[in-house]
């Protein structure tokens, strides 16, 4: 394996005085590349130069058996496909095997979520200054039917019910769907409607307005929420996109109805609902792991 190393000890000396690469970066470096000496003496191949794509195709397909992760395994090929681009310029090798060759498709993660506790937690809110009921009004609203944030600031005054408990929203493509509400909303939003007027003007049809006396901006509703997670002293970043992952998380845990979720999420595709199975298994998991005498798992 002598002649596989020495080429890559010059190509770290490399990074590391001529594009001046900082000591972390070449040991990472460093790291992957001898992760790919160790899989090519399963090949038998002591040059670079025998090195084809099919051994790389090869490879990429041992460290993905291996458990290791799509973004690491992403950035192990990247150190490869760099090393190889090194040996083609200096004319070592005459084309790199490794160019197009893609990694597995990136895990796509989970959509963060609050607990029930939290939600209450964030929602539990003294303050009776305009800003403050309105602000709570949304938040009640968005956990309440699991609005997207365009969603909720594109509610006009006449798309809500309050008498009935009922809401239409316009979704993604135009769609448009009734949603039930939760009284504690009910409550927020009358207490807000009370005092609306003194944040717009005559004939404004938004439901949410901001200090401008206009509709409430997306990044308004950002900036607000992300405030009063800091101010209820919940212990992750709170966006808007969490409340509605926590509604549909909370939903399902509670009923176990993908379908009767799909429609209340507005998500044209099941498949698309169905990553919250994946948390409400994470769940029960917890639960199982916690509760039966024998379930001690393996790390």
């Amino acid at each position: 394996m002598s002649s596989l190393q020495p080429l890559i000890d010059q190509y770290l000396n490399h990074i590391s005085s001529q594009r001046g690469l900082s000591p972390v970066t070449v040991k990472n470096y460093q790291r992957n590349l001898t992760e790919f000496i160790d899989l090519l003496s399963k090949k038998q191949i002591i040059d670079w130069v025998d090195l084809d794509s099919q051994t790389v195709r090869f490879m990429v397909k041992e460290l993905h058996q291996k458990g290791i992760k799509a973004r690491s395994i992403a950035t192990k090929l990247s150190a490869l496909r760099s090393f190889l681009s090194y040996l083609v310029q200096y004319e070592y090798i005459t084309s790199n095997p490794a160019k197009g060759i893609a990694a597995p498709k990136l895990d796509k993660p989970l959509p963060k979520n609050l607990s029930v506790d939290e939600m209450f937690q964030l929602l539990d809110i003294d303050e009776n200054d305009p800003l403050s009921i309105r602000d709570q009004s949304m938040m009640e609203l968005m956990y309440s039917s699991g609005l997207r944030l365009s969603e909720l600031v594109g509610i006009n005054l006449k798309d809500i019910k309050l008498s009935s408990m009922e809401l239409m929203v316009t979704g993604k493509g135009s769609k448009q769907r009734l949603l039930p509400i939760t009284e504690s909303a009910v409550t927020a939003i009358t207490l807000w409607l009370k005092i609306r007027p003194e944040f717009c003007v005559p004939g404004e049809q938004a439901l949410f307005v901001s200090k401008q006396k206009n509709r409430i901006s997306v990044r308004n509703v950002q900036d607000r929420m992300e405030k009063w997670g800091l101010k209820q002293s919940l212990p992750s970043h709170i966006n808007p996109h969490k409340l509605r992952h926590s509604f549909a998380t909370h939903m399902l845990e509670s009923s176990g109805n993908l379908r009767a979720v799909q429609t209340l999420l507005g998500h044209a595709d099941l498949a698309t609902t169905q990553i919250y199975t994946h948390l409400d298994f994470q769940h029960l998991s917890e639960v199982y792991d916690k509760a039966h005498p024998r379930a001690k798992r393996k790390k």
